[in-house]
Formats: C-alpha cells, sequence, structure tokens
C-alpha cells in the first residue's frame, strides 16, 4: 500500500523507537486489516474453490466432478491450516460456504446454484454493512476492534475513529452492493461459465478496494485505545495500593 500524506496531527510525533507515531499507527492498521481478512492467502483461500470449479466444469460440464473438487480442495486448506496450527477461521468458512454451494447444486442439479449461497451471503453482509454504519455502529468497528484491542472503547471515547469505522463500513457496503447488482443479473441470463468465470474474476478487486478504502480511512483517524492495557494498568495500580496499604498495616 502506498504512503499517504500525513494529518498534522501529534500522531507525526516520533515514538520511542524514533520513528514518526503517525507512520507506526499506519504500519499497525495495515497488520491488523492483513490479520482480520487473511491476507494473501485468505485471498487464496477464498478464490481456490470456486476457480477449480469453474475450470472443470468449463471443461467437462460435470456438476458432480466439479464440486466434488471444489469441495476436496476446501477441506485440504482446511488440513494443511490445522497441520501447520495456524488459524482456520478463513479456510473454515470457505469450506461451509462451499459445502452449502455444493448442496444447493446438487439439489437443483443447476451448476450455477453453486454460486447461489456466496452471492445471498455478500447481499446480506452489504445490507448489515450499510445498516449498522447507520445505526451508529459499524459492522467494520464491530469486527476490527477486538484485533486493534480497543474493543469498543470507539464508540463513546473515540469519536474520530467511530468517524472512520462509519465511512469504511458504508465503503465496504456499496462496493458489495455494486458486485451483487453484477452478478445477480448475470445468474439469471448467462450461460454457468461465463458466469462462473465473471464471479471468480470479482472475487478479489472489489475486496482489496474496500479493504484499501478501509486502510485509508482508519490510518487519517486517532489511533486506538488499548483497553486491554487499561485494564493490566489498573490491574498493577490495585496490587500497588493493596501493597501499600499492607505495609501501612504493619508498620
Amino acid at each position: 500500500m502506498t504512503s499517504l500524506d500525513k494529518p498534522t496531527t501529534d500522531q507525526d510525533a516520533p515514538d520511542s523507537q524514533g520513528a514518526p507515531q503517525g507512520q507506526a499507527a499506519k504500519e499497525v492498521t495495515e497488520a491488523a486489516l492483513f490479520e482480520a481478512f487473511g491476507g494473501l492467502r485468505g485471498m487464496i483461500e477464498t478464490v481456490l474453490p470456486g476457480l477449480l470449479f469453474v475450470t472443470i466444469f468449463t471443461i467437462n460440464k460435470d456438476l458432480h466432478v466439479s464440486a466434488i473438487a471444489a469441495l476436496a480442495v476446501s477441506l485440504v486448506l482446511v488440513a494443511v491450516r490445522l497441520i501447520r496450527r495456524d488459524t482456520v477461521k478463513h479456510a473454515f468458512s470457505g469450506v461451509f460456504g462451499v459445502a452449502f454451494g455444493v448442496v444447493f447444486a446438487m439439489m437443483t442439479g443447476n451448476a450455477k446454484d453453486f454460486y447461489l449461497p456466496g452471492m445471498l451471503y455478500t447481499l446480506g453482509l452489504a445490507l448489515a454493512y450499510i445498516v449498522t454504519a447507520l445505526a451508529g455502529v459499524p459492522l467494520i468497528g464491530l469486527i476490527l476492534g477486538p484485533v486493534f484491542k480497543e474493543n469498543l472503547s470507539w464508540r463513546t471515547r473515540n469519536p474520530g475513529r467511530k468517524k472512520a469505522y462509519t465511512k469504511a463500513s458504508y465503503a465496504w457496503g456499496f462496493i458489495l452492493l455494486a458486485k451483487c447488482a453484477i452478478l445477480f443479473p448475470m445468474y439469471w441470463w448467462a450461460d454457468t461459465t461465463k458466469f462462473g468465470w465473471v464471479l471468480v474474476a470479482l472475487k478479489i478487486p472489489p475486496f482489496l478496494l474496500a479493504v484499501y478504502l478501509t486502510w485509508v480511512f482508519l490510518a487519517k483517524a486517532p489511533p486506538p485505545i488499548d483497553v486491554f492495557a487499561e485494564m493490566e494498568a489498573e490491574e498493577e495500580a490495585e496490587k500497588a495500593r493493596k501493597a501499600a496499604a499492607a505495609r501501612e498495616r504493619e508498620s
């Protein structure tokens, strides 16, 4: 990601390592986004099952072989993560998505229905981003708050950060709605092969755009309030008070 013009705030003051705090905050934001959304590996795990399905179906038009291959590669991706003791949340979500797609396609006999559960999920997620932003509890803040160790402190104690989360949620919602506006009409009139390739092509670019805009908004927002550090400090202070009180009693 390219660097942005830094806002003229105290975030530009050097930190303990001599680097500008604004730059450090941007690096932390970038790392948190990669953690939350799976990074490069998560994108591969998202794209690969659908890519394998449409590739095999393009070659032999066999729904069963295509569906089984897509499900098998999803299970392999989960197994690899389990063996390496990596986080499995992204791989597991992919398995469930593929499994629902396989069930739909097998029940209807229509290969395009392999993609229908994912499309409905995308539509629901788009609406969730927009509705929660309108309600003042932006979904992207609920997702990223624990990653930044701020939980929900941004709602009442960090208005600038809440504003950034709201903008980011609107960005995710409208980007996903635009994706749905392309895919749902194609679901009805395009043939399975053409529809499948368009859907695969639209997996990553909208996602990258939404992640980039989120990074832009958060990089210019105030830094998160580390509520975990605050709780630890309070615990240490309480221990110190108890120790001081004990010494006073002994003296």
